[in-house]
């Protein structure tokens, strides 16, 4: 089974991701310049995109980790969320920059604001790479650094699932609706 037989059409393709990586990470660069920001990425879906971002971000920073659930095996937001993985670093009067794959609905970055906030930090903000914002919610989000908008469809590949498969795609693209419906 190829992976890529199941994607309808490629969005992005891996080298239109890199370039629109360096730009963001050469804003955040002049942006931060003065401050040592601390990256902190949701795990499994922003991997890919948080390590080529701080890999391209010239100025010191640290980075951390959050694990949390909203979709289990579901293909939309429940709106419900669980924290899995807490971050390690303390993050009080520390500038914060959550690094996200997707926001869609904004209700899973409105949970995470809303913690880390009450830590706190000296600034918070988002750097996300995809924003389906067709589907949102919440739309009082702090997104200061977007990569693309996607429309609203299906979306995997670089680190985004399905079912736990298709992250390891170099490029993002449209799932087939027939997939997306045959495991439902």
């Amino acid at each position: 089974m190829a992976l890529a037989d199941d994607i309808a059409r490629v969005l992005f393709t891996e080298a239109q991701i890199q370039d629109r990586i360096r730009a963001m990470a050469a804003q955040i660069s002049r942006d931060y310049a003065a401050t040592a920001p601390l990256l902190v990425s949701v795990l499994k879906g922003a991997l890919y995109f948080m390590a080529d971002l701080s890999r391209a971000i010239t100025i010191p920073i640290t980075i951390d980790f959050m694990a949390i659930t909203s979709y289990g095996d579901e293909t939309a937001s429940t709106g419900a969320v669980r924290l899995i993985k807490d971050l390690d670093e303390k993050i009080t009067g520390r500038h914060v920059l959550l690094v996200e794959d997707i926001i869609d609905t904004g209700l899973t970055a409105d949970y995470l604001l809303r913690t880390l906030r009450a830590r706190d930090p000296a600034s918070l903000n988002i750097c996300t790479l995809l924003d389906k914002a067709a589907r949102r919610i919440v739309d009082t989000l702090p997104i200061q650094y977007r990569g693309f908008e996607v429309p609203d469809e299906f979306v995997v590949g670089y680190g985004l699932d399905h079912r736990q498969l298709y992250r390891n795609l170099p490029f993002i693209g449209v799932l087939k609706p027939e997939v997306v419906s045959a495991s439902r």
